[in-house]
């Protein structure tokens, strides 16, 4: 699979990634063997960029990321893992003392000495404009804690500020055919400073795979049943925000888009791998079979024109006025 580099680390990753706040937990129950089998699929077909958090599951996607490479240490696996979501959301709680705190465990949770990518996970808008949080992040680096770090974040002017930050590897957005603001200013941005770009939800949850109706329903401890209206956490990580009955009405037109050959799931993703400045693409997935398909949009040819136009199309008219504005 292609491997695209961070520009600012020299780290490298396959183009197709893998998310892992799944195999933690709000998606429904993931149990240890079919995550395992998950991540040794996932590796086989060419993927070294695994995407968690130290909020997912509580540590247990960091632990099982750790037992896989336990049994792999020649995978050749980069491990993205992010923090702060498990303390009130102040910006106080961004301190070294924190950091040093989060990252050590982290470190155990994962089994090693020095982190790959740390990101701060989608804090506080001010965190993003302190120095003092970045000198923090730089600490962590001399101290050989983590050997870069970079951003998750929420909006696009949140991106625009962490790019400006030298120090910033990696910007962390939501992009997918149902998001595309980050097109306009983001991407360009990071390019241009060397920073990478992890997109994730880029399947806005699910709602590009094309197999959900209105009637469709999902498990109670699944953030798609509790999270619609951003109960729980920022809106726009669950459907993309999108409204899901207009969501399922925009995906059924994207669908007609796909080429022939493809799966709906295949063309979003390889819309979203073929953006310039995008470095890696992380889906979930909760199956063998569900990490095949996905890779295997790296092997798509670009989608023409005609297809590009007609997503943006689609955006304009069914997407754009709920989420546009927003993020």
């Amino acid at each position: 699979m292609e491997q695209r580099v961070f520009g600012r680390s020299g780290q490298r990753a396959s183009v197709i990634g893998l998310g892992t706040w799944q195999l933690g937990a709000d998606w429904g129950e993931v149990g240890e063997p079919a995550a395992l089998a998950v991540l040794d699929a996932a590796a086989e077909a060419g993927v070294t960029f695994f995407d968690t958090a130290d909020v997912y599951g509580d540590g247990r996607s960091e632990r099982l990321i750790a037992a896989y490479l336990r049994s792999r240490p020649d995978a050749g696996i980069t491990v993205a893992t992010k923090m702060g979501r498990r303390v009130p959301q102040a910006p106080e709680q961004y301190s070294l003392a924190n950091f040093r705190a989060w990252t050590d465990r982290s470190r155990a949770n994962l089994g090693v000495d020095t982190l790959d990518l740390v990101q701060l996970h989608c804090p506080p808008t001010a965190v993003f404009s302190s120095d003092e949080v970045f000198d923090a992040l730089d600490t962590l680096v001399a101290e050989e804690r983590i050997a870069a770090y970079g951003v998750s974040v929420e909006t696009c002017e949140e991106a625009l500020t962490a790019v400006a930050r030298p120090g910033t590897a990696s910007v962390q957005i939501i992009l997918n055919p149902f998001r595309l603001k980050p097109l306009e200013r983001v991407l360009p941005a990071a390019l241009a400073a060397g920073v990478g770009i992890i997109a994730r939800v880029p399947l806005a949850s699910g709602l590009l795979s094309g197999r959900y109706t209105e009637k469709t329903e999902f498990a109670p401890d699944d953030h798609r049943t509790y999270n619609r209206r951003g109960e729980a956490f920022d809106q726009g990580e669950t459907f993309s925000g999108v409204d899901f009955a207009t969501g399922v009405a925009a995906a059924g037109k994207f669908a007609a888009l796909a080429p022939e050959g493809a799966t709906s799931a295949q063309t979003a993703l390889r819309w979203v791998a073929q953006q310039p400045g995008v470095t890696t693409v992380i889906p979930g997935a909760r199956s063998p079979e569900q990490v095949r398909a996905n890779v295997a949009a790296a092997a798509l040819p670009p989608l023409p024109e005609a297809t590009l136009a007609g997503i943006r199309r689609i955006y304009d008219e069914r997407i754009r006025a709920q989420v546009h504005h927003r993020w």
